[in-house]
């Protein structure tokens, strides 16, 4: 249950990252910038909450919320589908607080 809470938070998380940095309107395709600092502050942590669910470290689940922790709670401020980004961030601790219980 936890480790899959895991991976699908992460999943949904770069599935977000691809629309808000590729198919977002109010956003500069063109500009490297602002994609590659969501890719370090938004993707990279869903990935890293991937890989620990699915070895099992929660250690790694704690780091990728605290990770991407600043970005998602900005996000969560906006009026549009970009706030599930708060969403996943808190299922990344909900996750790592199930492996805890879970040991």
């Amino acid at each position: 249950m936890s480790a899959m809470l895991g991976v699908i938070s992460g999943a949904f998380s770069i599935c977000l990252w691809v629309i808000f940095s590729f198919f977002n309107p109010y956003s500069n395709t063109t500009d490297i910038e602002p994609i590659l600092n969501t890719f370090f502050m938004l993707c990279i942590p869903a990935c890293l909450a991937i890989i620990s669910s699915l070895i099992s470290k929660k250690v790694l689940l704690l780091i990728a919320f605290i990770w991407s922790l600043p970005i998602s709670l900005y996000v969560t401020m906006t009026p549009s589908i970009f706030a599930l980004f708060g969403v996943t961030c808190f299922a990344y601790l909900l996750s790592y607080f199930l492996m805890y219980l879970k040991k």
